[in-house]
């Protein structure tokens, strides 16, 4: 029986179907699927799936699981699912493979409605875009603008919330952890770190890549209909691309290459939008709220923050004030050079994936546990 068929029979998931790849790194990677009883408005109740990627060394896999500390889960933002943002198949980007390699369990989820999660039925319906998004799919898919079926915001928060703690207790009880880490990005930022300030024997350590914190958040939810009165956005190629370049700000920021790599996989992820129109990915609507300056003052998780220099989707200064709110005297924010809100696809990624490491394994970055760092200048 060779190494592969070997850790097939031994790995097994944490619920659902699951499938087995290796690559010359010996590295697994393995496709969860979480169930989990939803309190996603449209569809509350119902049981649900959680898709979960899980990269890891066969050697871990051979010896029962991780060490302990060495087991973390990323968890994505408001557009693009976890497998896409963080598991580029795209020559030295896949920072989940790069944790795997330095000997870390390493997870990721997509929240309901994202990716190869369940996705509420609301959202293969058009109608439910703005009208201003609808207008893009008139007459290839929508003969005219049309009113929504279901108007109202897909997921929340706190749905975002009850999937997260879903898969950390599951996680939790496959690799015999007490804690998990959790690596999150954009509007992961609220997700991961509201999630952490409500259950922090759960939690090891936190790295947030851009975190949407906003001082002024409510602390209890907004009312369901948003102001535009869409389920659901989109994003078409041309719309990431725009969205990126609005950033560059320094010489061969990104790698063309990098950017296709990323879309393919996007596209890939949601086969439904991929029909609309020219191709877009379909994510749900949602508000922050909940991850008050409260919350944050209470949390004592070691944390490392990291902004972008050039970010224009979450302001840099945001990032700063939730370093200065933060509770715990263990926290470490990098403004990382000549990078944007998407960072971990561009030039100085390895920058980013080095102090994440370094901070999982050992609490600090370039020997500073509690202080501000410039990397990359």
């Amino acid at each position: 029986m060779n190494r592969t068929m070997f850790a097939a029979l031994i790995l097994g998931c944490i619920a659902g179907q699951c499938a087995l790849a290796d690559d010359a790194d010996h590295l697994i990677t393995v496709n969860h699927y979480v169930r989990v009883r939803s309190t996603v408005p449209a569809i509350e109740g119902q049981t649900t799936q959680i898709y979960v990627r899980e990269v890891t060394l066969a050697g871990t896999v051979l010896r029962g699981g991780a060490l302990p500390g060495r087991v973390a889960l990323f968890v994505h933002g408001a557009g693009t699912p976890a497998e896409v943002a963080f598991d580029v198949p795209y020559q030295d980007y896949s920072w989940m493979r790069y944790l795997a390699r330095a000997g870390f369990d390493v997870f990721a989820m997509d929240m309901t409605g994202y990716g190869r999660s369940t996705r509420p039925t609301p959202m293969n319906d058009p109608c439910d875009l703005s009208r201003e998004q609808q207008a893009a799919f008139v007459p290839s898919l929508l003969a005219a603008p049309c009113d929504a079926a279901y108007p109202h915001q897909m997921t929340t928060l706190a749905s975002d919330w009850n999937d997260l703690d879903a898969v950390v207790d599951s996680v939790r009880a496959l690799r015999h952890v007490d804690r998990v880490s959790l690596l999150a990005w954009s509007l992961g930022g609220p997700r991961a770190g509201g999630y952490a300030a409500q259950h922090p024997e759960k939690i090891e350590k936190l790295v947030l890549l851009a975190p949407a914190y906003n001082r002024a958040a409510s602390a209890s939810a907004p009312a369901q209909v948003p102001a535009n009165g869409a389920a659901m956005n989109t994003q078409s190629h041309a719309e990431f691309t725009a969205g990126w370049d609005r950033q560059v700000g320094c010489p061969d920021q990104y790698d063309a290459a990098t950017s296709d790599s990323v879309w393919s996989e996007m596209i890939a992820s949601d086969p439904v939008g991929a029909t609309w129109g020219p191709g877009v990915r379909r994510a749900p609507q949602v508000t922050s709220w909940g991850w008050t300056q409260a919350a944050v003052a209470k949390t004592q998780i070691p944390a490392l923050l990291v902004s972008g220099a050039h970010d224009k989707q979450v302001n840099p200064e945001r990032v700063r004030e939730l370093y200065a709110d933060l509770g715990s005297h263990q926290k470490v924010f990098i403004d990382l050079a000549c990078s944007s809100h998407n960072a971990m696809w561009e030039k100085n990624h390895r920058l980013l994936f080095q102090a994440s490491r370094d901070w999982l394994v050992h609490g600090s970055v370039n020997g500073t546990q509690e202080g501000m760092l410039r990397l990359g200048y």
